[in-house]
């Protein structure tokens, strides 16, 4: 009920305001399974991505979104439970690893799934290495990934910032990759690896950001 309303009220209304530019639309597939695969600058991604798509995405969001206590707590998980997000606890490999099988259902169902390479918002705006997840994600499911380029969300929602502000935003799609020339070889790391590291690449080239060869969050280069 709440994903249609945000689909028929919410994201055209939201349209209007902020008027994204969005390229490459036509990049994403109508139908079948896809893995799309965005910077991630804001908060609001996970709202702008399924506002410009014309099909239901799914996310992974924090686990503590759906863990709140009281009035708060219920409407955060029905909120995020009614757009399709799907729960995942950092730091806990069994827990991450639940998740990402709960994502390959969607996919086997054909459905499309976001997930952000880099594991975490970016906080000084640059594009940081990517965690292997979303290249295991692709290899196991067979299914294409559409690299996304963000730009502008940052300033429309800032980290400290608790409403959103009307910033120009632009939404870039990338072709389609494939990596069906890895089949089988999802438990190789350096494989792994350097689909990790291309996906990356393409996203770099759509957002334009620099780019630093260590994880979010992390001092220690790779």
């Amino acid at each position: 009920m709440l994903y249609t309303v945000m689909k028929r009220v919410v994201a055209p209304t939201a349209r209007l305001v902020w008027r994204p530019e969005v390229e490459g639309l036509a990049n994403v597939p109508t139908n079948g399974p896809v893995i799309l695969a965005p910077n991630h600058l804001s908060f609001i991604d996970s709202i702008v991505i399924p506002m410009v798509v014309p099909r239901r995405v799914s996310f992974l969001a924090k686990a503590e979104y759906f863990e709140g206590t009281g009035i708060r707590g219920t409407l955060s998980r029905y909120f995020f439970g009614s757009l399709g997000h799907v729960p995942v606890r950092r730091g806990i490999g069994r827990a991450a690893r639940a998740s990402l099988d709960t994502a390959a259902d969607i996919l086997a169902g054909g459905g499309a799934f976001a997930i952000y390479p880099e594991g975490t918002r970016s906080l000084d705006g640059r594009l940081h290495r990517g965690r292997t997840g979303v290249a295991r994600m692709a290899l196991e499911s067979g299914a294409p990934v559409v690299p996304v380029g963000l730009i502008g969300t940052d300033q429309v929602q800032p980290v400290d910032a608790k409403l959103p502000r009307i910033r120009p935003v632009t939404i870039r799609f990338g072709k389609p990759l494939d990596f069906s020339r890895y089949a089988g070889m999802h438990e190789s790391l350096p494989v792994l690896r350097s689909v990790t590291d291309e996906i990356v690449y393409r996203i770099l080239e759509l957002s334009g950001q620099d780019y630093v060869d260590r994880y979010q969050g992390s001092d220690k280069a790779a």
